[in-house]
């Protein structure tokens, strides 16, 4: 995302990030070794949030911005890590801490990370270091604030529960971005591909009386957009009465290349 147009914040980097920056104009080099991307945001240590980073391991230095949970989740005890380490000063780290608003720099943008329950990434619930008990840096969500409009963005792509804090950020926001992954808590067991229900995923399921959907119906927010859908929802058919649900509610979903502007 961008205020300006000229340098763009990135939500999260997914294994797709090659083709996402092909595909915009936006994010294209405008010179050799340029890139208008200034900085890059990771709201967990999730790999379908953090694997596209190893695409970016080129030369060109990347600013990141993360919890110190999440950012030695991802650096220690990774040996793919050093893909990153080509030249010193390759990747500089800033700590997004809980609650505090924070301006990135050229981006006409400012942060502030929302504590969300969640969980560690899988690939270290039960590494070799042993278990990692979860914590309240493991999974965030953001507030994203235009300095110069005062217009605010809610950022939620993993929600795990709705808390009074979560509650807020969405309430003030003109836009938000939220977390759509499953329909039904048991969405994976019912269709027989796992074991797993949605809240054990630290995923709020978007139907029924304790969903999203119900739970947010009173958001002001003109646009309202559910994302980071399994390929199990039923939102992803355009023709499924699920999907009638969150259209007739006033929520889009998510496709692949989608603008938005505030």
């Amino acid at each position: 995302m961008s205020a300006d147009g000229r340098s763009w914040l990135l939500l999260n980097v997914s294994p797709e990030i090659r083709e996402q920056i092909e595909s915009f104009k936006g994010l294209h080099p405008q010179a050799p070794r340029h890139s208008p991307i200034s900085g890059i945001v990771l709201t967990n240590g999730d790999l379908d949030h953090t694997l596209g980073l190893l695409s970016l391991r080129e030369s060109h230095p990347l600013v990141l911005h993360a919890t110190d949970r999440v950012r030695a989740g991802f650096v220690e005890h990774n040996v793919l890590y050093r893909t990153l380490q080509r030249f010193p000063g390759q990747v500089t780290w800033r700590t997004l801490m809980l609650g505090a608003e924070e301006e990135v720099p050229e981006t006409g943008l400012a942060l502030e990370a929302v504590p969300v329950p969640g969980k560690p990434p899988i690939h270290l619930e039960n590494g070799p270091e042993g278990r990692h008990a979860p914590d309240q840096e493991d999974n965030i969500g953001l507030r994203i604030r235009d300095t110069a409009t005062g217009r605010r963005l809610a950022y939620f792509p993993a929600a795990g529960a709705l808390t009074p804090m979560v509650g807020k950020a969405l309430e003030d926001a003109d836009c938000v971005f939220f977390d759509g992954t499953f329909w039904s808590a048991d969405e994976l067991p019912a269709q027989g591909l796992g074991t797993k229900r949605a809240e054990d995923m630290a995923h709020l399921p978007v139907g029924g009386e304790g969903g999203s959907l119900a739970a947010l119906r009173g958001l002001r927010a003109s646009r309202r957009i559910y994302i980071h859908v399994n390929n199990t929802n039923p939102l992803l058919r355009e023709d499924s009465a699920e999907r009638g649900q969150v259209e007739a509610a006033g929520w889009q979903v998510a496709w692949d290349g989608m603008e938005v502007s505030l």
